[in-house]
């Protein structure tokens, strides 16, 4: 038994599609019905869905036939091979899946900075993937920054993972991988090099900013557009509207952006998390047409999903 990520039903026996990966109803298994990310990019470069009629197609005696069977190995390998390297195989898993992609680089990525900023030097650490106002020619750190959480604690990559873990699928599934990543990765620098800009232009003291939290504030930011009555779990508790619990975070910030007059308070960076949210309210505003589309008239669909809000706790980041 399995949940279509479609229309959120039940199933007993679901379908699950070889192109993205997910996992559907009767009604939501052909591609052309949930909007699989590769129907629109599909050219058969090897013949994949060839129905193999022909594989074995001699009519004249016992030497076509023999002739024939060995077309039909080498045809069948042919395809083998084609689903494996291009249309296929490992490749299939990320496209339609890029949100767990990502959240995955994202570990790989704190990994490594465990053992840089511990094991070989905090000078090196920020270097690598902190994007620094007195360094901005650093310009790796605009993305890995993104990708980097506080290696001094847990919960700062936990509360970004769990907002992308629910909320990014969403939004991946209406847009398509590659909107999706280009989304995310733009939200994500945008905040931040907003922050340390801003930090600039108000000559406060160098600062840094590291975490996917401007990116995860624009995923909310489509959602609230989009679904504003989604019913999400503060800290996994507490049931609210979507637009309620980001609103209520927006106009937290803002007063604490304004109050503190450099975009962050106590390690946060709550401008960053305010460009995020705009970045995604107009996004969300833009793409609406997409949304529907891909949940039906009802719009993007949770199913039964029911996702935590907000990323946050202490250290310096976003």
């Amino acid at each position: 038994m399995a949940t279509c990520d479609v229309c959120g039903e039940y199933e007993n026996l679901p379908y699950q599609c070889k192109r993205c990966g997910q996992t559907f109803c009767s009604e939501h298994r052909l591609p052309e019905n949930h909007d699989c990310p590769g129907v629109g990019e599909w050219s058969d470069p090897g013949g994949v869905f060839d129905s193999g009629f022909d594989d074995g197609g001699g009519t004249g005696g016992s030497t076509g036939g023999q002739a024939g069977g060995s077309g039909g190995v080498v045809s069948r390998v042919k395809r083998r091979f084609n689903r494996a390297t291009n249309t296929g195989g490992l490749v299939s898993y990320v496209r339609g899946n890029a949100t767990y992609a990502i959240l995955a680089a994202m570990w790989v990525t704190f990994l490594a900075q465990l053992v840089v900023y511990h094991g070989v030097s905090v000078s090196l650490h920020n270097t690598l993937f902190v994007l620094q106002s007195d360094a901005l020619g650093n310009v790796w750190t605009w993305v890995t920054s993104v990708f980097a959480h506080s290696p001094v604690g847990i919960y700062h990559i936990i509360g970004n993972s769990v907002v992308l873990f629910f909320f990014g699928p969403l939004v991946e599934r209406a847009v398509g991988s590659k909107r999706f990543t280009a989304f995310f990765f733009g939200a994500g620098i945008a905040a931040g090099l907003g922050h340390v800009l801003f930090a600039i232009a108000t000559n406060a003291p160098p600062t840094g900013v590291l975490g996917a939290s401007g990116a995860g504030f624009a995923l909310l930011g489509v959602l609230t557009v989009w679904r504003p009555n989604m019913q999400v779990l503060l800290f996994f508790v507490i049931p609210m509207k979507i637009k309620y619990l980001t609103w209520g975070i927006a106009i937290v910030s803002a007063f604490l952006v304004v109050t503190s007059g450099t975009g962050g308070v106590g390690g946060i960076a709550h401008l960053a998390h305010l460009i995020g949210f705009a970045i995604g309210l107009a996004f969300g505003k833009r793409n609406e047409g997409l949304a529907r589309s891909a949940g039906g008239a009802g719009g993007v669909q949770m199913g039964r999903m029911r996702g935590p809000g907000g990323p946050g706790g202490p250290g310096g980041r976003f």
